[in-house]
């Protein structure tokens, strides 16, 4: 049998995920659902017709869902399920302004998850990221390696962004890295950070270092500012997509996402943004990257500022 994944809601995040995955041409099936009437559908017949174009042979599937779980039969086998469903962000909105809303959406589409795809691992995407990953493992209750969040990811890919485009040089050259949360508390590791090889520090002046990074972590919110409806949603879906394709592919790729961490940089039992080696389990193991002393300490206050959050959403 072929792989299978799906993507749980149609909106542009889900929508433009499911685009790239099926690209790929990896995937026997991917199977897009959402609670909009014929909206998954119709994306599908759409995709499905550019696959002459494109010359792919993945198989999209589209699927209305209902409030009772119905029509959740589609997803049925899937290795890998995406979950964008919730609402993004307005803008003068944070992550954390969507906590309570977007918890019973993700609980419900969880509970359906553990239902249909027992075995899959799930990735989350719905804000806010680092909460929204904990309750849905709480909900499925699946082993903790099969349920992470996508969040380092897209943080490295916009200071990456940043980066190149400060400093005028190709995006290929720029290694950076960011740990921590998906929103304040997120950790850059200037560190970590390079461009040809070089130490980002040798290249720009600490308070530009420090500027770059916090756009970076107002990133989403620089971009909802524009829109003014609605969030992010190109460089998000490429960030969900790749660590799908690594899961699929069994890759071992190490990626920074959102993980659960349990002894390693001495903090345990929270998810938190990590680097880790992606598989077909999900997490493999969560790498442990030789921090600083000031990134280790921002790390460990990033872990309990999430890890008070995360307890409260067992209750949502």
């Amino acid at each position: 049998m072929g792989k299978k994944v799906t993507v749980v809601g149609a909106g542009f995040y889900g929508s433009t995920t499911a685009q790239r995955l099926a690209e790929y041409d990896i995937f026997e099936t991917v199977v897009l659902t959402d609670i909009v009437e014929g909206k998954p559908e119709g994306l599908a017949l759409d995709m499905n017709q550019s696959r002459a174009v494109e010359g792919f042979e993945t198989k999209v599937v589209g699927q209305t869902t209902g409030k009772g779980g119905e029509g959740y039969e589609a997803i049925a086998g899937s290795d890998v399920v995406v979950i964008t469903a919730g609402l993004p962000r307005k803008p003068g909105m944070s992550r954390m302004d969507l906590l309570e809303v977007n918890a019973g959406i993700v609980r419900g589409v969880a509970e359906n998850v553990a239902k249909h795809a027992p075995n899959a691992v799930i990735i989350v995407v719905s804000n806010p990221l680092d909460e929204m990953t904990a309750l849905a493992q709480i909900a499925t209750n699946f082993p903790k390696n099969r349920v992470l969040g996508q969040a380092g990811m897209l943080d490295t890919a916009r200071f990456t962004n940043n980066v190149a485009e400060e400093l005028g040089v190709k995006v290929s050259s720029v290694k950076t890295l960011t740990l921590g949360s998906h929103g304040d508390t997120m950790v850059p590791v200037p560190s970590r950070c390079t461009v040809d090889g070089k130490p980002l520090a040798d290249l720009l002046p600490a308070e530009k270092i420090e500027e770059l990074v916090v756009r970076t972590r107002n990133g989403g919110a620089e971009v909802v500012a524009l829109l003014k409806t609605g969030s992010a949603y190109y460089a998000p879906s490429a960030a969900a997509a790749r660590m799908a394709k690594a899961v699929a592919e069994d890759s071992g790729a190490v990626m920074p996402v959102c993980a659960w961490v349990d002894g390693e940089f001495g903090i345990s039992g929270v998810y938190l943004g990590v680097e880790a080696e992606i598989g077909a389990e999900g997490v493999r193991k969560v790498v442990e990257t030789t921090l600083t002393d000031a990134e280790l300490a921002d790390l460990k206050t990033a872990a309990e500022a999430v890890r008070s959050k995360q307890a409260d959403v067992a209750s949502l």
